[in-house]
């Protein structure tokens, strides 16, 4: 009896390669017989940077997983913690033709999994009967915040494999959490049949064995589609062959249904990102080599939004300036198209000023990033609130600041001061020492964009990020 699993993960709302994938998709299901495949997609198929995801909650991504005929996914984190489990009900409850299968997501408040999820989900092809176990990655204290009580995956799955192996014929494990957790978890838990991975957009063109787990993963963005093929024996009842393989589908043929389809959302998403959200009396630049009003402005409003001395973030994480004028929620999602959150963190006068001094230095300004929530180029320099900073930009390197006021008051090394920054930071990427903060808070379901549009409303922090923050040794303090 041959079987076949069709697998996609972190697709991340690459809509140019939908029609593609699902025109694969059609293609290998026809090829084995719909009743013989099974189709899966193991998380992060929604990113909120692209407008057919943002101008409608996510709605264009799951109308094109029900059109493509998916029968199961998993939450990836970019599901999981970017939107509320309101946004999720509609989509997953309401919107979802498929199931959704997610294991170690149950709700604070009820210690339960939501209604529109379930632990495990059985489903029979040609009489075999196929176990799947949804997991995804553990982020507790992201989670908590939007109200789940996530679970470590090493707790939960091994025992749901042990219950649930002798209930099936083949058991796969739709996992979200990257490959080095896929290959300990094929190493260390016995009984799974197939682990089909996520999360850290590993590509194996050949899957890996592990004991008697076949463990396979497609890359990032949309780029290929996972097949698995599988030989069961009935008379024996046991699984005898296991081959998995990539597709790639660059050259594949678009499927025109679900092109229209995402044409259809897209028009409605177009409609809701052009919506007014602020107006602005002047021009507003940005610059990622240096000091900019733009980037003054998103400073002050990280510090401002949780209280603290000083605002710390780079300025790679915007995209472009605004003009005068009206300001679209579809503006605002191009110049800071990144979900990451707000962060609140103790840091010492000396971290500071080491951040500070490689904020200076081209090779940071002009590091490029991938992942951790950063949807930009290049890191670029610090922008800061709540400091005035005097420099000499031809120093050496490392010793090019003079001078650092906090509030008035020269920089203490040994101090510690609570500084308004952003959750990528903590993941120890960027400016090497702001991954040494203490204490950290982080602040959900916030975007960066929607601390900047707080700020694009208030005139009086439009005026004051006129105001400079970084002297040059010689120059004025006064200058604007």
């Amino acid at each position: 009896m041959r079987l076949r699993v069709l697998h996609t993960n972190d697709i991340h709302s690459h809509f140019e390669q939908m029609p593609r994938i699902a025109s694969v998709l059609r293609r290998l299901r026809a090829e084995a017989g719909e009743e013989r495949t099974l189709t899966l997609d193991i998380g992060d198929h929604i990113d909120r940077m692209r407008p057919e995801t943002e101008g409608t909650d996510g709605r264009t991504n799951v109308a094109v997983l029900n059109a493509s005929g998916y029968d199961a996914v998993t939450l990836g984190n970019n599901e999981g913690l970017s939107y509320t489990e309101d946004v999720l009900a509609e989509l997953y409850g309401r919107q979802a033709s498929f199931a959704t299968v997610i294991c170690n997501l149950p709700a604070t408040a009820t210690g339960a999994l939501p209604l529109w999820a379930v632990p495990y989900h059985i489903v029979r092809r040609a009489g075999v009967r196929i176990g799947l176990i949804g997991v995804t990655a553990c982020f507790p204290e992201f989670y908590n915040l939007l109200g789940w009580d996530v679970r470590e995956p090493f707790d939960v799955v091994p025992p749901l494999v042990r219950q649930l192996r002798p209930q099936v014929d083949i058991l796969i494990v739709m996992s979200h959490l990257g490959l080095r957790n896929d290959e300990r978890m094929a190493a260390e838990v016995p009984g799974i049949d197939l682990i089909l991975g996520g999360h850290t957009h590993h590509l194996l063109e050949k899957p890996l064995r592990i004991g008697g787990t076949l463990v396979c993963a497609t890359g990032k963005f949309g780029q290929y589609v996972g097949v698995v093929d599988l030989e069961w024996d009935p008379a024996e009842q046991k699984l005898v062959r296991a081959v998995g393989s990539v597709h790639a589908v660059a050259a594949e043929p678009e499927d025109e249904e679900i092109r229209s389809l995402i044409g259809q959302y897209a028009l409605r998403a177009a409609t809701e990102l052009d919506r007014e959200v602020a107006r602005l009396s002047v021009e507003m630049p940005y610059d990622w080599y240096g000091e900019s009003p733009l980037g003054n402005l998103l400073a002050g409003g990280l510090r401002r939004w949780m209280g603290a001395e000083i605002g710390l973030v780079n300025a790679g994480q915007l995209l472009g300036g605004l003009p005068q004028g009206p300001v679209s929620a579809g503006m605002l999602l191009q110049l800071c198209p990144s979900p990451i959150n707000p962060c609140r963190m103790k840091l010492t006068g000396a971290q500071l000023l080491r951040a500070l001094e490689e904020s200076l230095l081209p090779e940071f300004m002009d590091k490029p990033l991938y992942g951790y929530g950063f949807r930009g180029k290049v890191l670029g320099t610090l922008c800061v609130d709540g400091l005035i900073v005097q420099y000499d930009p031809e120093g050496a390197d490392y010793a090019k600041i003079r001078a650092v006021d906090v509030g008035g008051q020269p920089l203490e090394a040994e101090r510690q001061y609570w500084v308004g920054s952003i959750d990528m930071f903590t993941f120890r990427v960027g400016f090497t020492s702001l991954g040494e903060g203490t204490e950290p808070q982080f602040f959900l379901p916030e975007f960066l964009r929607d601390v900047l549009l707080r700020e694009l409303r208030d005139e009086s922090s439009l005026q004051h990020s006129f105001s400079r923050r970084w002297h040059a040794v010689g120059e004025s303090r006064h200058t604007t």
